[in-house]
């Protein structure tokens, strides 16, 4: 198995550290590495430093650095434009998208969307999704953290700026003619990916994003779920860009 991976705010400049706070108290007492036990620190952006635990505290672990890394931003970058979901669809969405590469993800208040995010109740439902995103990046060891959205949502005139902006753009819909898996794809930029709410994309954002330059695709013959749909063209996508 591979070592797991704990994220930090900034890596180790010396040979030597203690990991505490939350990250910390998960190695040492959840996860109970002991001595002589590999890790890896992950600053989210790329950097990564491998370890050896020397030493085990109350929540604390005391690490000698063996090697420092660098992997290189995916290019081209993978942008899904989620819309809210109701429950926890929204969460396994963004569970299953970090899992496999996605790097940022837009939570969209789609006029179909059930769950409104408003106010205070909309900033815990995104740093809910941040957080989600976060433990499935480590779960996935990835060097890269995604990036969530900075408003609490986005609205579809937001969106479609997003996507004149982008160097592909693709809307996932059942009754497109296109199939993303025969799409041209570039090589570098964004490609944006628009995976509707449960209850689909309207018929008038649909027009506003085809307007801003997507292109309506589909994956099947099948009609996925909002919160499977982004996984599997993000699947296609990673094996077409030769991410996989």
């Amino acid at each position: 198995m591979s070592a797991p991976l704990f994220l930090v705010d900034t890596l180790p400049t010396g040979d030597s550290l203690t990991l505490d706070g939350p990250e910390g108290h998960h190695a040492a007492t959840v996860q109970r590495l002991r001595v002589g036990e590999e890790l890896v620190l992950g600053d989210g952006r790329g950097g990564t430093v491998t370890a050896v635990v020397t030493a085990v505290g109350k929540g604390t672990l005391d690490l000698r650095v063996t090697t420092r890394g660098y992997v290189d931003a995916a290019v081209p970058r993978l942008v899904v434009v989620q819309g809210i979901a109701k429950g926890d669809r929204g969460e396994l969405a963004v569970q299953a998208m970090t899992e496999v590469g996605v790097d940022e993800i837009v939570p969209w208040a789609a006029s179909r969307s059930v769950a409104q995010w408003r106010g205070e109740r909309g900033v815990r439902a995104r740093e809910k999704w941040a957080a989600t995103a976060r433990e499935a990046a480590k779960q996935a060891r990835r060097a890269w953290l995604p990036v969530m959205a900075g408003a609490p949502d986005e609205s579809t005139a937001t969106v479609a700026r997003r996507i004149a902006g982008a160097a592909a753009a693709f809307v996932l819909h059942e009754e497109a003619d296109e199939r993303l898996t025969t799409a041209a794809l570039p090589d570098a930029g964004e490609i944006v990916l628009v995976v509707g709410p449960e209850g689909g994309i309207a018929d008038a954002e649909l027009t506003t994003f085809t307007e801003a330059g997507a292109r309506p695709v589909r994956l099947g013959p099948n009609v996925l779920r909002t919160s499977t749909a982004g996984v599997a063209a993000l699947s296609a996508l990673s094996a077409r860009l030769s991410r996989w």
